[in-house]
């Protein structure tokens, strides 16, 4: 059940936020601040695994980053569109989170559904503050408008010059276990479960190829703050800041 949380993270699919936000979540939760996360789709269209075990692996990426709640808005996987039925459903969920900040995928990137992703959520966001645009929630009662401060694009596959970067490296470690919640869908030298559809198919993201790609892209945007690992995004507009001390 979705609730209302500080930050709510977007992903087009189970695992997008793990990737490349579950840090910044983990960072928030350490400061008190409330999270969760909505995945559009089930991702039953990957070659690897299927609907049911993405969906128990979504669960337990959840658990590992302690978010207050996880929800999934059940949109066809390599379909995402601007419709008006996925703004509406987008809308709902925001209304219902009310959430200050909003994390959605890259504008940019090799998966056509990510900047789909990118452009629905950050419009729907926006149509969620419209006082006009009539929604209800699971129990049928009508939301009130609700629009968040930001919306920040995460970065994925494709690099992207990021706005800035938060520093994750104290959660490093928790991270990847949440990555690696996914056993069907990246390489691990200990384990090959043979219980799901294809699971000996390779990827793009099953390779140990990908997972040194996505280590050294964090490393990367680290070192550009002299940390050891962080998170980079991308800001449609200036980030505002209250001390310029704040500043790394």
């Amino acid at each position: 059940m979705i609730r209302p949380v500080d930050i709510l993270a977007f992903g087009a699919h189970p695992d997008d936020v793990e990737l490349s936000c579950g840090g910044t979540l983990l960072v928030a939760n350490a400061q008190g601040q409330s999270t969760g996360i909505v995945d559009l789709t089930y991702g039953e269209l990957g070659t690897r695994g299927n609907k049911e075990s993405r969906l128990r692996e979504s669960t337990k990426a959840r658990e590992i980053l302690g978010v207050t709640f996880r929800a999934n808005l059940g949109l066809s996987d390599g379909f995402i569109d601007d419709s008006m039925e996925s703004k509406l459903a987008v809308i709902r969920a925001i209304r219902s989170a009310r959430p200050q900040i909003v994390l959605a995928n890259a504008v940019k990137d090799r998966h056509p559904d990510h900047p789909q992703a990118a452009k629905l959520v950050r419009e729907a966001a926006f149509l969620s503050g419209l006082v006009k645009i009539e929604t209800r929630d699971d129990q049928g009662n009508v939301q009130q408008a609700h629009r968040p401060k930001a919306v920040y694009h995460y970065i994925q596959s494709d690099y992207i010059e990021p706005s800035f970067v938060v520093n994750i490296s104290d959660f490093w470690d928790k991270k990847w276990e949440a990555i690696m919640a996914y056993s069907t869908q990246f390489h691990s030298i200990n384990t090959k479960d043979k219980a799901f559809d294809n699971s000996d198919k390779k990827t793009f993201i099953s390779t140990p190829t990908f997972l040194e790609m996505l280590k050294g892209r964090h490393a990367e945007f680290g070192n550009l703050i002299g940390a050891n690992y962080a998170e980079g995004f991308v800001s449609n507009r200036p980030v505002g800041l209250q001390n310029i001390l704040s500043l790394s």
